[in-house]
């Protein structure tokens, strides 16, 4: 191929120039040729990109079809049910509540509901009153002093960092008007989360950031002067996160920041790795006495603890240790494999981690039969989006309910796939300052504030139409299956071909 682009270059140059020599017309042309030949002789000399050495200058087209690949398979190939991590409908669904308007859909389901993996709610013929009051749910055992009240449906950890200023503001904002909780993430406890006046959980990673010393380990006294502020209603320990369990924190070069760094106390402009665990403890006793240093030091607010479940003995252990120093968490935070993140190893995404679903369940179980379900709560963390998944993960064991990707939504996200290089067109996930300018603070806290509270309702009429008046009294025999359906069938459907009748 690059023997024919000389050549046919080398001609076409030939057959322009003689044109304009005779005729005076393709003026540009001779000297657009010429350059192409250039950039050509480049591109077969070069030694890193073996397309644009066979491909002279056509092996551009490649690197741009790639580049827009995931827009063109988002707006031009995508169904409706499509979309990965989120559907079209399900994004469309966030939008639409966070902007207020009809969510309603026409003409019927688009889900094949004749297969097994199907999941639906068992309504009753009787439904209840649909409550027009946001549930909330209280937060606090037997050590803690202030006990929190929050709302059934909150903001879950993202950073300033992986979030942008704006993002941050808004979010907080939205949570001050709709009186929920926005999860910091492990990127610290900044201005932003504080000025909006919106209630904080603040997350604690393994970085430590916001709460370190000079050597980058826990530091009880800088930890004390944040834990304290009214804005802070609880403190989540960050064992491990969803998408990326047993690796830490990432955040890239290109979003860390003069600022950023300055913040959480590290070099700007490069790539910020968290340990993948905490140096303040390093077993389950640990865990469970940093618990209780943490109360101590927070004046008694609530105490809790996020992870990924790897291997379930682990978090037995965890729940032994618990009994045996009398020591509880508050609540603790199921994330599931599923969960999202702003930047991760593929591998970490794809295979580590057990997925939300049997993780609470989990959870849940080893509870109850280690006889301390209720001396804490559960809050759910994994692809929380809609009425239907807060009340799934509610019948599966979870108290409340977590969602990060969900609150992006609301913001504006479109699902460019684009958080971990800086370049989010929205303004949501970047740090570069003309991108934030799209996200208008004072209108997203609107939306995000709008989306928390309709899809609050929603769960509520799920309820209703489940005939049930409370949350507490959800369970999962609400919810059918779909292989349910053959066992129906079997039951009421027999063979009965050998009861027709047989014409002779």
């Amino acid at each position: 191929m690059r023997k024919k682009f000389f050549i046919y270059g080398f001609l076409l140059f030939l057959i322009v120039a003689a044109i304009y020599y005779y005729t005076g017309r393709g003026y540009l042309l001779v000297f657009i040729i010429p350059l192409l030949l250039i950039v050509g002789v480049y591109n077969a000399s070069q030694k890193k990109h073996a397309i644009l050495r066979n491909f002279p200058v056509l092996g551009y087209f490649r690197y741009l079809f790639e580049m827009i690949a995931p827009e063109i398979q988002q707006y031009f190939i995508e169904r409706s049910t499509d979309g990965k991590p989120f559907s079209r409908n399900q994004r469309s669904l966030v939008y639409q509540r966070a902007k207020n308007i009809d969510s309603n859909t026409p003409f019927g389901t688009q889900l094949n509901l004749n297969t097994e993996n199907y999941e639906g709610i068992k309504h009753s013929i009787f439904p209840a009153k649909v409550n027009e009051e946001l549930p909330r749910v209280l937060v606090g055992g037997k050590d803690c002093k202030q006990p929190y009240s929050a709302s059934l449906f909150n903001v879950s950890a993202m950073s300033f960092g992986s979030l942008s200023e704006h993002a941050v503001r808004a979010i907080n904002l939205g949570a001050k008007k709709g009186n929920f909780y926005q999860n910091t993430g492990e990127g610290g406890l900044t201005d932003y989360h504080l000025e909006g006046g919106g209630d904080i959980t603040w997350q604690i990673g393994t970085g430590y950031f916001g709460c370190r010393d000079a050597e980058g380990n826990f530091s009880p006294e800088n930890f004390s002067a944040k834990a304290n502020l009214p804005n802070v209603k609880m403190i989540e320990i960050k064992l491990s996160q969803g998408a990326k369990p047993g690796h830490g924190g990432v955040l890239p070069a290109a979003k860390n920041t003069e600022q950023i760094a300055k913040i959480r106390g590290v070099q700007p402009h490069t790539t910020i790795l968290s340990p993948p665990g905490h140096h303040a403890f390093s077993d389950a006793k640990g865990l469970i006495y940093f618990v209780k240093q943490l109360r101590d030091l927070s004046n008694g607010k609530p105490i809790g603890f996020k992870l990924c479940i790897g291997n379930t003995a682990e978090f037995e252990a965890i729940c032994q240790e618990m009994i045996n120093e009398d020591i509880y968490p508050d609540f603790i935070t199921v994330d599931g494999a599923e969960g999202g993140t702003g930047a991760a190893p593929l591998e970490f995404a794809d295979g580590v981690g057990m997925p939300f679903e049997p993780a609470l369940i989990f959870v849940n179980k080893t509870l109850v039969r280690l006889g301390i379900r209720d001396k804490m709560r559960i809050i759910g963390s994994g692809k929380i989006i809609s009425g239907y998944s807060i009340l799934h993960a509610i019948a599966l064991g979870a108290d409340m309910c977590n969602s990060a990707r969900g609150f992006m939504f609301s913001l504006g996200c479109i699902q460019a796939l684009r958080c971990h290089n800086n370049e989010c067109p929205t303004g949501v996930a970047t740090q570069n300052k003309m991108l934030m300018k799209g996200l208008v603070v004072t209108d997203k806290s609107e939306r995000v504030f709008h989306f928390h509270k309709n899809t609050l309702h929603a769960a509520n009429e799920l309820l209703a139409a489940a005939g049930k008046s409370s949350f507490a009294d959800v369970d999962i025999s609400i919810f059918m299956r779909g292989d349910e359906f053959a066992n129906l069938s079997d039951q009421y459907f027999p063979d009965n071909l050998k009861n027709v009748t047989q014409f002779s």
